[in-house]
């Protein structure tokens, strides 16, 4: 009693001298006596040690840290966490405590700080708030209690108020300083770098983060070791080397010490390692043999299997011995002995054991066993005598605390148990007093003192909270939530009320948006709002709170606004009906089905309800029969019946409005929240909005309307806000504005048109864009609306706007021109006449506001006005301008989405320039060209290609409103067909620009889509035919160049197949059943996103393969055409040009088939590709085939500048390539190996039928290959014969797929190779 006065005395009135005395008599004396008095059964002395205790930690927390961390457990978390048998009276004298504990928001963050922040320490303050959460929710099901029901309810009601006490100190927002204002505590060991650490919010955040990770990795060891062990590694908690390991296992507290003993006895190599360096660890020099076993089991305790057991002992014989060398003659002496202790500790001290070991018995049991002598008879039965009187522990100290209160439920723990749980270390069940137990807590009091755990570190910043709320926050949802849905007690409901308010002013206030989140979900859902049927009193008053919190917390709600909105929505749809107000949906047209619907569900309505009159109870019991508001707004599914007590209820007795008050307020104060929360509140409100609106049965426009109102409210806002705020909005009404109900859509251009007349109110300084931005909606909806009254609507409403607004319009110009030339390009005739009556009357209105409308007029009939005459001599001065501009009109409306335009306007376009063009110079024409036409074919090129994401120029700026298909097919063609013949019809002017005519044809050759490609292949055919004629050498130069380069840039590519790694063949086969003709983006799969994108590849490569393929087909027919109308015109080097490039062609064509890991590969695709085996055989053999037209050509024309040797050459080349390539077919996978073992012959195996098909294809060209070796001069073969017998011989000797060959082969023979031969014999 004397100490508790001392401790309620200030220590900053004692002089400094008296401080460390005065702190270090509160360790040395107060300390032991509340530490002899926790246990105490009576109720006065168990008050004052709490009452004492209360004081310490209010006042010296700072110099009796470690004190503080065993007293807490021990006094409170001791009692608080026995949920089912407590002592009453003490758990309402710990309730109360925390009570005035939680009070003090700075004692809350000290301790969170210096104990569930400390790696040494426990975590009190998340103790607590779990115990405080077991009290709440009460005693669990089915659990035994004494507690009586009205004592249950008291201790929930205290332990709901300490939790919300927590909360509201939290929500406080203390000034975080050390300890009290007022007093300095001395003797602690808070310092300067202490402080500067914990300022530092990061290291806060590492401390625990590393505490947990530390808990979560001795938690996983507890039931797995191992696993436990490499997790604690990887995280670099513990170090990989055995010997830190063995550290943290012999000091690490929370350990189950079975398991550490598993863990050392195991033989991997790992766990062996860190059981020698844990045994290592010790000291046993001059230790006594059974002490140093008592010391060595301390830590852990022994496994149960035999050879784990011999392990561990075996090496803590080797180190005892090596630490008192002169104890023993060898380890295996100490290995034995400590085998007999282990048995003589069991047999002692085991209850189950009858006939107990005598002093005798154990000496005559280790005899010999000193290298074959006996060890000393006093030491052996010394060593009985100790182990009989004092066990050998090596079970876990710390009892479980749960046991021994089923055993007694209304017995005060003793002290032995109250350490046990408080400071779980070793050793403590061998003393047996309490003085011994006294002594042993001033030893762990003083240890503490010389680790960090009694450094004491002050909160210094408020960010500390958020790891608070961080270790608490779901113990707070669950402690509120549950009372609040199961009880009707009003202090109950306000309570918990008051606790989520509180929390969702902090979580949102500390900007924890998960944690705001589930608090203000929870709540939501306590409103009933989705249930009305449902709606109590409590439920009122949760949508009450669901009001403050929107008034108080709106700055700091952000995404959680949502569910606020939406529970305002909900309540103000209830009210509505339970007035008798008809719903929205009343107001929009329905379909006939929808209709019937209606009706059918109007018949169920209960009898009683008809009774409240027409409308009112029909609108009433169709909200409350609707079941469930989710997510998406109400609507749903219909619910059971509802009686008429529920509807009474609802609608009369609860009185919703007159509770809840106005909810209008909270639009009405929008405009008071900062600049980044009225953002969040414009998402959140058109999100509801759009959930309202989004029900095909009830639509409603409640938000809608508060979306207006509040922009009203915020439209003064600074420009930079507001233009963030119309951002959103001008989304919401371009999509509500292309709503399929038309009702609303035109309810949102109506209200759209309201806000416009408003903001155009403003004047907009020059050079500022808002008021286009602010118009934008319109346009939008005029180009992507299909309803043609919401384009008329629109149209009058820009006119409205106009000739009301005309002065004040700047920037808005864009936007409302851009809405009358969408108007202008619309199918309906009303809207196209509509849209140009009101451009009049704007231009009018324009002019009567600009006071030009009279002096228009009167310039019409001046014809000496010096500005009308400059203008005249502008345009007359500069034709080329002139026709630039008219030109370039004509081309844009080629891409018209109206056929009928495009065509006109493209005939128009090239009858000018047919008709006139003569007058046109080089310089013209060519600006023409590049200015005009050849962007006509950019913009087709670019709409049909992927790889470019250029911009359109297409009128309304949407591609997708085109027919893509018939643009290229019927518009594309004709275009480039019409530019062909322009350029014929004026060659001698024109004829400059061929080389960029020759490009425009070569870049649709080149693209990967077959349409283009074979618009430009006949394209340039069409030129050819026309002008070829015309052309001197130098051009068909460029002629044959162009060729060459398109055949190059066409080559078709399979890299992709080899790329890949065939996983997904399978997969690809799977989805052969769908239209393999569609492109990849129509393919939906349920796989990863790996798999989506390597299929999308695929389709890709497969669509540009085949198409280049297919393209490269049709330009060598066309350049055989082309040849064949020009033969006698060609020079030898431009026919030469036009060989290799078909060449290359067949090579490449030739390479692709003859690959063989690609052809498999392909094979496995099967028909996704739908391409032969091998897949290129048509091109290669119609390519050699061209290939040997030419040169046989220029051996028969002999044209001038002809080398006969070269041209030789070129054929003989070919010819010996084409046939080795078809012996190689036909040898493929059929020879022999050569480098047999045995040595013996083996039987070629004969072609299957996909091999001798293949043969088959390639027979009429070997057949003309060898007829064109047959044409060659006598001179000429005789010389070359030598080079193509081997490949004929080998020809004879392989098989073949028709006898096509073996004729040819036969006439060849006879007819020159035979007489050769004769010849030289």
């Amino acid at each position: 009693m004397v100490m508790g006065v001392f401790v309620n005395a200030k220590i900053a009135e004692l002089p400094v001298a008296l401080e460390m005395l005065f702190l270090d008599a509160i360790k040395q004396y107060l300390c032991l006596s509340l530490l002899k008095n926790s246990a105490s059964t009576l109720m006065i002395v168990f008050q004052l040690s709490c009452s004492i205790f209360i004081s310490l930690v209010s006042r010296f927390r700072a110099g009796l840290k470690a004190e503080i961390g065993v007293f807490f457990p021990m006094i409170v978390l001791r009692v608080l966490e026995n949920v089912a048998q407590p002592n009453f009276q003490q758990k309402m004298t710990v309730l109360r405590f925390l009570e005035k504990l939680c009070v003090d928001s700075q004692i809350l963050v000290d301790i969170f700080l210096n104990y569930d922040c400390d790696v040494n320490a426990s975590n009190i303050f998340e103790r607590m708030v779990n115990g405080l959460l077991k009290t709440a929710q009460g005693v669990p099901p089915g659990v035994p209690t004494t507690l009586q029901p009205p004592q249950d309810v008291a201790m929930k009601l205290e332990a709901m108020k300490c939790l919300v006490a927590i909360l509201n100190s939290d929500s406080e927002t203390p000034t975080l300083v050390n300890g009290n204002e007022d007093e300095t505590v001395a003797g602690s060991d808070t310092h300067s770098e202490a402080s500067s650490e914990v300022s530092d919010v990061s290291m806060l955040e590492q401390r625990r983060a590393y505490k947990l990770e530390l808990q979560e990795g001795i938690s996983l060891f507890n039931r797995k070791p191992k696993k436990g062990i490499e997790f604690l590694i990887n995280a670099n908690k513990v170090g990989s080397s055995a010997e830190e390991i063995a550290a943290f296992l012999k000091n690490a507290s929370g350990l189950n010490k079975t398991l550490i003993g598993d863990y050392l006895g195991e033989r991997e190599d790992l766990s062996l390692k860190v059981m020698h360096a844990y045994v290592d660890s010790f000291d046993f020099q001059g230790m006594e043999f059974d002490e140093a076993i008592r010391v060595f089991l301390q830590g852990f305790r022994l496994p149960g299997e035999a050879q784990k057991i011999d392990r561990i002992m075996e090496k803590f014989a080797e180190r005892y011995c090596k630490c008192n060398p002169k104890a023993f003659t060898s380890a295996d002496t100490a290995y034995v002995l400590a085998y007999s202790v282990i048995m003589l500790n069991t047999d002692a001290h085991n209850p189950m054991v009858k006939n107990k070991m005598s002093a005798e018995d154990f000496i005559r049991n280790n005899r010999g066993i000193d290298d074959g002598k006996d060890l000393p008879e006093e030491y052996l039965r010394s060593l009985f005598e100790r182990i009989s009187r004092s066990e050998i522990k090596m079970k876990d100290d710390n009892l479980s605390i749960q046991q021994k209160q089923s055993v007694n439920s209304n017995r005060v723990l003793g002290l032995d148990s109250i350490l046990n749980i408080v400071i779980r270390k070793r050793g403590y069940d061998s003393m047996e007093t309490g003085d011994d137990l006294m002594r042993h807590m001033q030893e762990q009091f003083k240890e503490k003192a010389r680790k960090s755990e009694s450094i004491y570190y002050p909160a210094t910043d408020v960010v500390i909270l958020r790891f608070m709320v961080e270790a608490c926050w779901a113990p707070m949802l669950a402690a509120f939530s549950v009372p609040l849905d199961q009880s009707d007690d009003e202090v109950v409901i306000a309570l918990c009320l008051e606790g989520f308010r509180s929390a969702i002013h902090v979580t949102a206030a500390m900007s924890m948006k998960t944690h705001r989140d589930a608090f203000v979900t929870s709540l939501a859902k306590f409103t009933s709002l989705h249930s009305p049927a449902d709606i109590k009193q409590k439920n009122i008053d949760a949508i009450k709170a669901i009001v403050t919190i929107a008034d108080e917390e709106g700055n700091y709600l952000q995404d959680a606004w949502e569910h606020i909105l939406t529970c305002l929505s909900r309540f103000e749809h209830l009210h509505l009906l339970g007035e008798g107000a008809p719903p929205d949906a009343t107001f929009f047209a329905l379909p006939q089905n929808e209709l019937d619907n209606s009706k059918q569900a109007r018949s169920n309505i209960l009898p009683v309800l008809r009774k409240k009159g027409h409308g009112k109870i029909h609108n009433a019991a169709s909200a409350v029969r609707r079941g469930s508001y989710d997510s998406a707004g109400i609507g749903g599914n219909v619910a059971a019946g509802i009686t008429s007590e529920q509807m009474n209820n609802l609608v009369s007795n609860l009185n919703m409005l007159e509770q809840v008050g106005e909810v209008n307020r909270i639009f009405i104060r929008s405009q008071k929240l900062n600049s980044e929360a009225i953002i969040d509140f414009v998402k959140a409100l058109c999100k509801v909005s759009m959930d309202e609106l989004r029900s095909t049965s009830d639509p409603r426009v409640f938000s809608l309307t508060k979306i207006v109102e509040i922009a009203h409210y915020n439209m003064n806002r600074i420009r930079l806000v507001w233009s963030k705020i119309w951002q959103v909005l001008s989304d919401f009404f371009a999509t509500i504005g292309c709503s399929e109900n038309l009702s609303i859509a035109i309810f949102a251009m109506d209200s759209l048109r309201q806000l416009s007349m408003k903001f155009l109110e403003r004047e907009e300084l020059a050079n500022y864009n808002f008021q286009n931005e602010f118009m934008k909606p319109f346009v939008i909806v005029m180009r992507k609306s299909s309803a043609v009254e919401i384009r008329e609507l629109i149209i009058r409403c820009v006119s409205q706007m106009v000739l009301s607004r005309v002065n004040n319009i700047k920037s808005g110009w864009k936007s409302m021109f851009m809405v009358f030339t969408t108007a202008a390009y619309d199918d309906h005739k009303n809207i196209v006449l509509l849209a140009f009556e009101i451009i009049e009357k704007i231009f009018c209105a324009s002019k009567l506001a600009e006071g030009d409308l009279g002096k228009e007029t009167s310039e019409k009939v001046s014809p000496s006005s010096p500005q009308k005459g400059k203008e005249i001599n502008l345009t007359m001065g500069n034709p080329q301008k002139r026709w630039t501009i008219s030109i370039y009109g004509l081309s844009e409306l080629s891409f018209d989405p109206r056929p009928e335009i495009r065509k006109s306007a493209l005939q128009l376009l090239f009858d000018t320039l047919r008709n006139y063009g003569q007058h046109f110079s080089l310089a013209l024409w060519e600006k023409v060209f590049e200015s005009v036409l050849f962007r006509i074919f950019d913009d087709a090129r670019r709409a049909v290609d992927p790889s470019d994401n250029s911009p359109r120029r297409v009128p309304n700026g949407d591609i997708e409103e085109l027919d893509e298909d018939a643009w290229l097919y019927e518009t594309c063609t004709l275009a480039l067909q019409l530019v062909v013949d322009l350029f014929v019809n004026f060659y001698d002017t024109v004829n400059p620009l061929l080389r960029k005519v020759l490009m425009l044809l070569v870049s649709f050759i080149k693209r990967p889509h077959q349409s283009l490609a074979g618009i430009g292949i006949a394209a340039f055919v069409r030129l050819m035919s026309n002008a070829g004629e015309l052309f001197p050498e130098d051009k068909w130069f460029e002629v044959v160049s162009s060729l060459r380069e398109a055949a190059k840039e066409t080559l078709p590519d399979f890299s992709f197949v080899l790329d890949e790694d065939g996983q997904i063949w399978a997969q690809e086969e799977d989805l052969n059943g769908n239209n393999h003709d569609e492109s990849a983006e129509t393919i939906t799969s349920n796989d990863d996103s790996d798999n989506n994108l390597r299929r999308h590849r695929l389709y890709a490569a497969i669509s540009d393969v085949k198409c280049r393929a297919a393209i490269q087909l049709l330009l060598i027919q066309a350049v055989m055409e082309i040849y064949n109308m020009y033969r006698a015109q060609l020079s030898v080097k431009n026919t030469v040009i036009l060989f290799d490039a078909v060449r290359a062609v067949a090579f490449h064509a030739h390479k692709i088939n003859s690959d063989s890991a690609l052809r498999p590969k392909l094979q496995e695709l099967g028909s996704l590709t739908q391409m032969q085996d091998p897949p290129l055989l048509r091109l290669e053999n119609e390519s050699y085939q061209i290939c040997l037209t030419l040169i046989q050509n220029l051996v028969l024309d002999r044209p001038p500048s002809y080398d006969e040797s070269e041209v030789e050459s070129y054929l003989v080349n070919l010819c010996q390539e084409v046939l080795q390539f078809y012996i190689d077919v036909a040898y493929t996978g059929q020879i022999p190996d050569s480098s047999s073992v045995d040595g013996r012959s083996h039987w070629i195996i004969p072609v299957g039928s996909g091999r001798r098909r293949e043969l088959a294809a390639r027979a009429p060209l070997i057949v003309a290959t060898l007829q064109a070796i047959c044409s060659l001069g006598d001179s000429s073969f005789e010389k070359n014969l030598s080079s193509f017998l081997p490949l004929l011989s080998t020809l004879i000797s392989c098989e073949h797929g028709s006898n096509e060959v073996q004729v040819a082969l036969s006439d060849m023979l006879n007819s020159s190779v035979g007489p050769v031969l004769l010849r030289s014999c």
